[in-house]
């Protein structure tokens, strides 16, 4: 009997056995890669607008007329816990880089430090408030150049909101 049919028939499906494993796990590891890409995409995303809306609320809370201090920083404290911030933080500490945590970490801090500035009354606009935003605007620089770099994107060639650093 004639074997050299038989073991190239056998050789060559053993080839494209091992070829579709290859080709599936290789597959499969790039679906993996863009699905942490979308979820990183998506945990940054959720976190930059949090920042963005918390201080926009905060600012506007801290000009707003109340009637007490109490009232004040009740409304201010508030704002800060229903921002979605705390739960944005903890998204980015289970998914995000180091240096992005660290980061974003800085941001969290700045806008507690404009919270508690309100809260004891610190006044809009003064060099105390205006040092303040411009650390934050700073490290949320810095926090968006750290995503951008993690996600594939270039750097950006300006910025949208000059006056506050942003």
């Amino acid at each position: 009997m004639d074997w050299l049919p038989l073991l190239s028939t056998l050789v060559g499906a053993a080839i494209g056995i091992v070829a579709t494993v290859i080709a599936d796990r290789s597959r499969w590891k790039r679906e993996d890669a863009k699905d942490a890409l979308r979820l990183r995409l998506d945990v940054y995303t959720q976190y930059a607008t949090a920042v963005k809306v918390l201080g926009e609320t905060l600012r506007a809370l801290a000009e707003r007329e109340h009637p007490s201090d109490e009232e004040r920083a009740l409304a201010l404290r508030e704002a800060f816990r229903a921002s979605g911030i705390a739960i944005a933080s903890e998204r980015m500490w289970l998914i995000a880089p180091q240096p992005v945590v660290k980061a974003s970490n800085r941001v969290f801090h700045c806008l507690r430090g404009i919270c508690d500035g309100y809260v004891d009354g610190t006044a809009v606009s003064s060099p105390e408030d205006r040092a303040r935003w411009e650390a934050r605007g700073k490290a949320a620089a810095e926090m968006r150049k750290l995503m951008r770099e993690d996600l594939g994107v270039g750097p950006l060639a300006e910025r949208h909101s000059p006056l506050l650093n942003d």
